[in-house]
């Protein structure tokens, strides 16, 4: 079914796969903004408010190549629906718990819900629209996806401010219930018919326990446990080469432009995933302003993505994504480093303004063309792998970035409660954040070239695709999304007579 994004059925599609993705999107900002008053409520330390982010990004980020895998086989759609139901419950643990330690494992189980329905909200998009409405769907969803992460700060103070931040959980349950009966009833089913074989059980244990490792080891500063979570990592990617039907299949990085671009991402969700995560505290503890009026301060990278996110895609359909991700990473690190003027005392116009201006528009100018550039540079019968393998590419980066940082800056248990010594913080973490956009710019100056329009089913698309020239479908349009035809695949590439793998 081809399906045009001007049609009614169109709206309705973006309105459940948007409405499905922001609640874990936005679960992944509103938090932060609630931390203090968590701290408070909870007696918690900062390592516990690390967790309370982290235990969410984790199972999310370990987790999510599984649900693009569950929707290829079993329906996005259906997998889509679970996953909402899924986190509206978990939110609704999280809602009630009375102590940090059960609030943790809450956001454990909500994550899982995440995984589930993040992949299948855009895998949903890659194979309902017709070819010609693809990318300009695409950013549309990048961009009101990415005001719903945004938008999180200023909604999580106005409940914490108002009800208290047990209804920044809560407020995911009426979200569900009006995505649930639209995805049902407008959503049409779509998965991959190639996809067979036992799931990758062990290698979804492997990944998560790196990850898990790993993230202990810097929350905890245990060296054992960051010693064990490398060679697990490496025990996971020698045990996914070698099975004939991995969770993550490596041959997908023989894709130059595919590699390339979830590499930019590591580095662009590192940097987002320490900011918001240490910018809303500081806000907060060290200019003195409240869960609001943080929330509210943050409103300017809102109401950039919301007026030119579709815009920028289909400005990257025309000239390539490489201008665009080498400028839009620069553009946030300098936005990032003119956050280094808001300490105490700091006057919103003169300080946090300037720097947030030019933060939302490196992310307008990257977020949008970042997504599409990965669905382009595979076939779409592996859009939910692919939008799994970039998903979990940014939850990681954050999840190692919001562990990593106060490791690096000295910070003690206690440094949410002290101005100064979390200014330090602060101060020591934003030129690292920078750094890491700019390591993010030169990658994809270096090596990322736009896709050139391939032949239908010839072996190895995806890789001739990455030439330099901008053809007049350059880029994020249809041709390098469109599916291959049956009738146009060799067998030896999949055909027919291998059951339509791509």
């Amino acid at each position: 079914m081809e399906i045009r994004l001007s049609s009614a059925k169109g709206r309705w599609i973006i309105l459940t796969t948007v409405l499905g993705s922001s609640m874990a999107l936005l679960d992944g900002t509103v938090v932060n903004v609630a931390l203090p008053h968590i701290g408070d409520d909870l007696d918690a330390t900062l390592s516990a408010l690390q967790w309370t982010v982290n235990a969410y990004t984790l199972t999310l980020a370990a987790l999510i190549l599984l649900g693009g895998s569950l929707g290829d086989r079993y329906g996005r759609r259906r997998v889509f629906v679970i996953g909402v139901v899924w986190f509206g419950l978990g939110s609704l643990l999280c809602g009630v718990a009375p102590s940090a330690d059960l609030l943790i494992l809450a956001r454990a189980l909500q994550g899982i819900g995440g995984a589930l329905l993040v992949p299948g909200s855009l895998a949903i998009i890659q194979g309902s629209f017709h070819p010609d409405d693809r990318a300009r769907a695409v950013g549309v969803w990048s961009g009101l996806g990415g005001v719903g992460a945004a938008v999180g700060p200023f909604l999580g103070g106005y409940l914490v401010d108002g009800p208290g931040w047990r209804w920044v959980f809560l407020i995911n349950l009426p979200l569900a219930a009006i995505c649930v009966p639209v995805a049902l009833r407008h959503a049409p089913e779509s998965r991959d018919p190639a996809h067979h074989g036992r799931f990758d059980v062990t290698g979804g244990v492997l990944g998560a326990g790196a990850l898990a490792l790993v993230t202990y080891a810097l929350i905890a500063k245990e060296l054992w446990a960051g010693i064990a979570g490398v060679l697990v990592a490496v025990g996971f990617v020698l045990y996914e080469h070698r099975r004939p039907d991995p969770m993550l299949p490596l041959s997908i990085f023989k894709s130059r432009l595919f590699t390339s671009v979830n590499l930019v991402t590591l580095c662009v969700y590192a940097a987002f995933g320490g900011f918001f995560f240490l910018g809303s505290l500081q806000l907060q503890v060290v200019v003195g302003y409240s869960a609001l009026g943080a929330g509210a301060a943050l409103l300017p990278t809102t109401a950039l993505m919301l007026l030119f996110s579709a815009r920028s895609g289909e400005l990257a359909g025309r000239i390539g994504p490489r201008i665009p991700l080498t400028v839009g990473p620069l553009l946030c690190a300098g936005g990032l480093l003119l956050m280094l003027r808001v300490g105490p005392g700091a006057s919103y116009l003169a300080d946090v303004l300037p720097a947030l201006l030019v933060l939302g528009l490196g992310m307008v100018t990257i977020v949008a063309p970042l997504t599409a550039t990965v669905l382009a540079s595979v076939e779409v019968g592996r859009a939910g792998l692919a939008s799994g393998i970039n998903n979990a590419a940014a939850r990681a980066a954050g999840l190692l970035a919001v562990a990593a940082l106060p490791l690096i800056a000295g910070t003690s248990p206690e440094a949410f409660r002290s101005a100064t010594e979390f200014n330090h913080t602060f101060r020591t973490s934003m030129p690292l954040c920078a750094g890491i956009l700019a390591v993010g710019s030169v990658i994809a100056f270096l090596t990322v070239r736009t896709p050139k329009v391939a032949e239908a089913g010839a072996p190895g698309d995806h890789e001739r695709s990455e030439q330099p020239e901008c053809k007049i479908h350059c880029g994020l349009s249809s041709p390098p999304l469109e599916p291959v035809r049956e009738a146009d695949r060799p067998a030896a590439d999949g055909g027919p007579a291998a059951q339509g793998r791509l």
